[in-house]
């Protein structure tokens, strides 16, 4: 019997990420997490004879949630400029999965054509011990897998 071993499981806190923004590379050191999801667009198709309905894919749509620390101004600048010309902003995130204790290697992900959705222009918070954080919610118009993970053969 082959049982999956402890230590490939893979440390959400060894990730690195990277922001390009008009052609500047920015490590996001202050990011405390990320999640990207893909969504099928699926279209019925009745078919005669069936008491189903059946889909078939029609595309896809691709959004996320960057929650960051809120100790920059670099995403409220971009939509500040927005904002005063009405010029939006994409930009890519490359997400590299990598913990060292586990066979399991090194996944790197490109999220391509970010756009934001919101941004909060300013906050604060006097009754809580926790540090400011806020959320970006994004969308993205491609997706690549630059590394993938190794295969694991269990123990």
């Amino acid at each position: 019997m082959t049982f999956f071993r402890e230590q490939d499981a893979i440390s959400g806190k060894m990730a690195r990420a990277y922001a390009t923004i008009n052609g500047r590379r920015e490590e996001l050191f202050y990011a405390k997490s990320l999640e990207a999801t893909i969504e099928k667009n699926k279209v019925d198709v009745p078919i005669l004879g069936k008491t189903n309905t059946p889909q078939r894919s029609a595309g896809w749509s691709g959004s996320g949630t960057l929650t960051v620390y809120y100790v920059s101004s670099v995403f409220r600048q971009l939509m500040r400029d927005f904002i005063k010309s009405g010029k939006d902003f994409w930009f890519d995130l490359q997400i590299i999965n990598e913990d060292e204790t586990s066979g399991t290697g090194k996944q790197t992900v490109m999220l391509l054509g970010c756009n934001l959705d919101s941004i909060i222009a300013t906050k604060f918070d006097a009754t809580s011990d926790d540090m400011l954080d806020e959320e970006l919610p994004f969308t993205f118009n491609d997706y690549d897998l630059l590394d993938q993970f190794n295969t694991l053969t269990g123990a």
